[in-house]
């Protein structure tokens, strides 16, 4: 059986993310779709709007066979360090990786990829770096393309690079990403998540964005926001040591302690980043790390190899799949327990999630969850 694996968010999933499901299906007609999906803590460093069962359970009912979760420390990393573990989890059992990008050209995203990892390159970016260069204009300069400019580009160029240096086996199955990936109005056909979550704030009808299948899953679920949970967050933050600053991963070249000073001077999570970030941070690196220091994330941990993946959701094709691989990596049910760190990392995920909701939520949520079987 051909497998596809998709390094996906659906924060929530809409139609453009069915397009691209619908995609995968017409190539591969016989073939099955893996989705490894962040949990309930986005690459962007944010909470994710809707619970992470609801939207794997949407996922299978648009066309996914499995979803596994992608570990938090993954899910919470640059897009470097987020394409890598995907790529590493899938390639044992994957023959493609299908991702978007608004250059559609399998052999110019490989070529730029390749061109990264050299060592040419390398100096180069170092020396755009040490001119003050913010990591993504030096990346650019460096590179000499502007290929790098675009959101979806940079994330399918990072697969690409990932591929490459982890001598993957999957090859690239690259669609043209229409419409615009942080569009404030949401398009009919190609609605960004940006839109749709505004639409989702304003209480507005973001439910007409979403394939008619996932529907039933969203309709009385309570979303999380960044906003919800801000109390919580300067909670923590104002309590934390010295030591615990400097532990926290995207915090090198003093990053972490102007993080610091601006938490004790700053009354709101907003004043916090706008004090700390900078022409050469970028600020998802400052959102990112302020999740980190919410959830307690410290940068050994970020480098840590995670011991397994999590099942949530699958269908009949779903479990077939699960069994071969199985034999390559180590995959635990959700709500499974384990004994481990990482578990317990999890499960206080979990429970911190839960401050994000619009509704009262008790804490134990991952000791609870189950997989979604969808016959």
């Amino acid at each position: 059986m051909d497998i596809t694996g998709i390094i996906c968010e659906y924060n929530p999933l809409h139609r453009g993310h069915r397009k691209q499901l619908e995609a995968v299906k017409a190539r591969f007609p016989e073939g099955g779709i893996v989705c490894l999906m962040s949990g309930n803590f986005v690459q962007r460093g944010a909470p994710a709007i809707l619970d992470k069962s609801l939207r794997a359970k949407a996922a299978v009912l648009c066309g996914a066979d499995l979803v596994l979760e992608l570990p938090v420390t993954a899910s919470l990393s640059s897009a470097e360090g987020f394409a890598a573990e995907g790529v590493r989890i899938l390639s044992g059992f994957c023959h493609h990786l299908c991702f978007g990008a608004e250059t559609a050209t399998e052999q110019g995203l490989m070529e730029t990829a390749e061109k990264l990892l050299s060592a040419d390159f390398s100096a180069a970016l170092r020396e755009h770096l040490d001119k003050g260069l913010s990591f993504p204009a030096a990346r650019q300069a460096a590179l000499g393309s502007d290929l790098l400019t675009r959101p979806n580009d940079i994330l399918a160029v990072e697969y690409c690079k990932a591929m490459l240096s982890q001598n993957s086996s999957m090859k690239p199955f690259v669609i043209h990403r229409e419409g615009s990936y942080h569009a404030d109005t949401a398009d009919s056909e190609n609605p960004s998540a940006t839109a749709v979550r505004q639409l989702m704030l304003e209480s507005g009808a973001w439910l007409d964005y979403v394939p008619a299948e996932a529907r039933d899953c969203f309709k009385a679920a309570p979303i999380h926001t960044l906003q919800a949970g801000e109390k919580a967050i300067l909670a923590r933050l104002r309590c934390m040591t010295e030591a615990e600053f400097e532990a926290l991963p995207h915090g090198s070249e003093g990053l972490w302690r102007k993080f610091m000073h601006a938490v004790s001077n700053s009354a709101t999570v907003e004043e916090i980043l706008n004090a700390a970030k900078s022409k050469r941070y970028t600020r998802t690196r400052l959102d990112r790390m302020l999740m980190c220091a919410f959830l307690g994330i410290t940068r050994e941990m970020m480098l840590a190899a995670t011991p397994y993946v999590r099942v949530l959701a699958f269908n009949g094709k779903g479990r077939e799949i699960l069994k071969t691989a199985r034999k390559h990596s180590r995959f635990i049910n959700a709500g499974e327990d384990t004994k481990s760190d990482h578990q317990a990392l999890e499960e206080r995920c979990g429970d911190l999630y839960a401050l994000f909701s619009s509704a009262a939520e008790a804490p134990g949520i991952e000791r609870k969850r189950r997989v979604e079987y969808i016959p």
